[in-house]
Formats: C-alpha cells, structure tokens, sequence
C-alpha cells in the first residue's frame, strides 16, 4: 500500500497563520484608510497604475498596510519582490539581496523592501545608494519614524516619502466585519454573534491599527463559546490592552507636543486630554511631571513663579503616593499652568545670553566686580571701584555695569505685559530711566562719541569718566 503523503512542516499551507495575515488585502482597492495615496488620480496610485516606479519611503503607523502597498506594488507592476526586515538583517543580507537582484536584473527589476528601514544606521543605508542609482533595485522602505530624523540625507534624496494614515474607527469596523464574513480566509465559518458595540469597543481600542483590530478579533473569537462573542468577552479581552503609545517614537513626541502646546495655548481641557490620553497608553507619571516643570519655566516663568512650585509638588506627590493621587495632583498643576498668566521672556531671556557667552571671546570679569581676599589682589586694585548697591537709594546704583566691558548695556530680558511681569517691567522702566539720567551714563555715551581710527574708544576720555 503506497504511504499516504502528508504536507511539508515548510509549506505555507500547512502553517498556521493568523487571522491578520489571512486577511491581508490582495488588491489596491482593499486597502482601507490610505484613499490619499491609493485613491483614483492620487500620485501613488498614478504610479502604480502606469509602472512608473520611483524608490520611496512608506511611512505610518503600525498595521496601516505599508508590507501590503509594497507586496501589491510589486503584483500590479510585474516586477521581483524581495523583502528584508532591518531588525533581523545587517551588511550579509544587504549584499546578498543585491546579488539576488543583479541575477534577476536581465528579466526582471527587483522592488526591494526593506521593513524598519530607521533601524539600520548610517553604513548600512548608505550600502543601497549605489544600487538605487544604477537602477539595479527599486527601493521600497517602511518606517513608522519620522524619515526626517532617522534616514540618511542621501538616501532621502532618491526616495519619495508617502505618509500612511492611521486607519479610522469606521475603516476598522469593516475591516473586521469582512473578516467576520469571510469564509475563505476570516472567520465566516464560525458564524460568529458579536454586537455592534463590541466591534465598536475593539475598533477603539484597535487605535488606528488595522492588523491590532483582526487580532484582537481573533482572540475574541477564541474566547467565545458557542460562537456568541458576549460582552464579558470583549471586556477580558480588552481588560490588559493599551493604547497605541510608543515611549521614544513618533507617537510618543507627538501627545507629548500637544500637551505642551495645549498649556501654552491656555487650553486646559485639552492639556488634560493628552495627559489622559499618555496615561491610558501607559506613559510613566513621572516623565509627564518633569515636562510639567518645563512648561513652568519655559512658557510662563516669572509671570507667574507660583506655576514652577506647583509643578515640582506635583512631581513630589507623584514620587511619593504614584497612582492615582499624583496623577490628580499633575492634572491639577497642568489645569493651574493653562490658565496662567503666559511669559517666555525668561527663556528668551536666557537663550540670549547664552548666545553671547558661545559667540564671544571669554572676557574678563573687570576689576570692580573681582573680590579682593588678599593683599595682592587689593594691589592689583580688585574691587577697587566697586559701589555697594545698599549704600544707595532704592539699593541700586544708577549707572553702574556689571558686565565686561565689551558687552556693556546689554539687554536680554524683556518682560512682557502679564501677570507679576507687569510691575517688573514698571520697575525695570524706573531703574532705566535712573541710569540715564547718572552722570556715569552721560561720561559712556561721550566715550562712545571718541574713537580712533580703529575703532577704540580713547583711552583718556574714558579715563575721565571713570573718575581717574
């Protein structure tokens, strides 16, 4: 009796796949979500109707279809497919799919597609360049990183970025609903009794991803008895998700962005969204306070020195209790920081001089502001002519400078018209006007009137207004 064959552990029949590879859309057309490239008359879409490859850059989200646009790309347009992941690929696997390429070049040209392309480093995406350009190889990179950030110059050159879209909750809904109809390849054997609120549940949580939705729908699936997907179900299914929120990339910036510019803008509803938005992703307190501290110096500062108090107790409280009383107690100083009276003059102020301390020489600290702990230095007249601001009306000493004398009259900090600032600008205003009604300010604007040829000021005219 001939043995009876069974099929290969290595054939792609026999493995078991799950249901989001099952479901992988096998046309341009059932791709959901990316109608801005895909759609009729779109550049993209024009491409890949006419052949007319170019190298790109597919960049998005997880799950928005990225493999798929490129797999399909290389179905409609007849050409070789080939496809590397940088996270599992380094120079060997580079050189060997360009190899693979150059055999196949006399037939036909080879797409090549290179998943998470942001994680190979500079040597690496430099290795495809020559390649790209002697048109050995179409490139094809995905990335859910900013390209800007995390690609090569060079290699951004020769490629045209295409930015996919997170996939929506209505998309999601049809996505999921086509699996549950699909008795090929979904779940439409299973006739499976799910209500309209619990694919609506598993969209939302999905969050833009279309390959986190048809898993989460097969694991519903799997938990479901009798075929009735109930709503203790989805619940114990959804009960240890989390949002999408990936600390350190693209999406990560961008809640964090929003949040700030939600304080700055003095829109605390919506700085309390984004909080809750980080939270629910799973974003340590902790990170979220330290922002809060930033957003106290960098956008209301001295405006209102309250702000900075409350951010660092609430980062204190955070510390101390963790969830959820520190949480409440960031949410209550990002509200109080909304609703401030705004002021970047500080920082401004700062970043001013900073520039002049990184453009400039190291001037010396002229002598009347040196201290003099010792003989010598009182012989080389250290704080000589030094003026004690409290021996003075007001403790300020109309004229006096107290910078090098290169940078004299300096200033970086303007306040503005807000909050506490308002009287420091009033106060400001007065010290001002004391300093050019000094003799010491009329003696400086005469030396400034006396140059030589170089443009030094002369030496005795100074001299007299110093007094010597």
């Amino acid at each position: 009796m001939k043995d009876k064959t069974f099929p290969s552990l290595f054939d792609e029949r026999s493995i078991f796949q799950p249901l989001a590879a099952r479901m992988r859309p096998r046309k341009l057309e059932d791709i959901h979500g990316q109608d801005h490239l895909l759609g009729q008359g779109k550049p993209l879409r024009e491409a890949i109707d006419s052949s007319s490859l170019h190298s790109m850059i597919l960049w998005g989200p997880p799950g928005t279809g990225k493999t798929t646009i490129a797999r399909l790309i290389a179905e409609v347009c007849e050409v070789q497919f080939q496809s590397i992941s940088a996270v599992l690929s380094g120079v060997k696997e580079i050189r060997e799919s360009i190899e693979l390429a150059k055999l196949h070049r006399s037939n036909k040209v080879t797409l090549l597609f290179v998943d998470e392309v942001h994680r190979f480093n500079k040597g690496q995406q430099d290795a495809f360049l020559p390649f790209v350009e002697d048109g050995t190889i179409i490139f094809v990179g995905a990335t859910t990183e900013n390209p800007s950030f995390e690609l090569n110059n060079a290699l951004l050159s020769r490629a045209r970025v295409y930015k996919l879209r997170s996939i929506g909750p209505d998309q999601l809904l049809k996505v999921m609903r086509e699996a549950l109809n699909d008795k090929k390849n979904g779940l439409g054997n299973k006739q499976l009794q799910i209500s309209d609120e619990g694919l609506h549940n598993l969209s939302l949580a999905a969050d833009g991803d279309g390959r986190k939705a048809l898993n989460l729908l097969e694991l519903a699936s799997d938990l479901s008895h009798e075929g009735i997907v109930s709503d203790s179900v989805i619940e114990e299914v959804l009960s240890s998700d989390y949002r999408r929120f990936d600390k350190g990339g693209d999406l990560f910036y961008e809640q964090i962005s929003a949040m700030h510019k939600a304080v700055r803008g003095s829109a605390p509803d919506a700085a309390l969204y984004w909080f809750a938005r980080m939270i629910d992703g799973g974003c340590d307190p902790l990170y979220i306070a330290r922002r809060v501290v930033r957003m106290a110096s960098e956008d209301i500062g001295i405006a209102d020195p309250r702000a900075l108090d409350l951010a660092l107790n609430a980062w204190q409280v955070q510390e101390r209790l963790g969830s959820p009383e520190g949480e409440l107690a960031i949410a209550s100083a990002l509200v109080y920081l909304s609703v401030a009276a705004k002021s970047n003059a500080l920082y401004l102020a700062f970043a001013r001089a900073q520039a002049d301390a990184n453009d400039h020489a190291s001037f010396d600290v002229p002598l009347h502001l040196r201290n003099a702990p010792s003989g010598l230095m009182k012989d080389m007249a250290y704080g000589e002519e030094y003026k004690y601001a409290h021996d003075y009306d007001h403790a300020y000493v109309p004229g006096e400078s107290y910078f090098p004398e290169e940078l004299a009259n300096r200033q970086y900090y303007q306040p503005v018209n807000r909050g506490l600032e308002i009287k420091i600008q009033g106060k400001l205003r007065t010290l001002r006007k004391m300093d050019s009604e000094s003799d010491f300010h009329r003696y400086q604007l005469a030396i400034e009137q006396v140059h030589d040829e170089k443009g030094a000021y002369n030496k005795g005219v100074y001299d007299k207004g110093k007094g010597k």
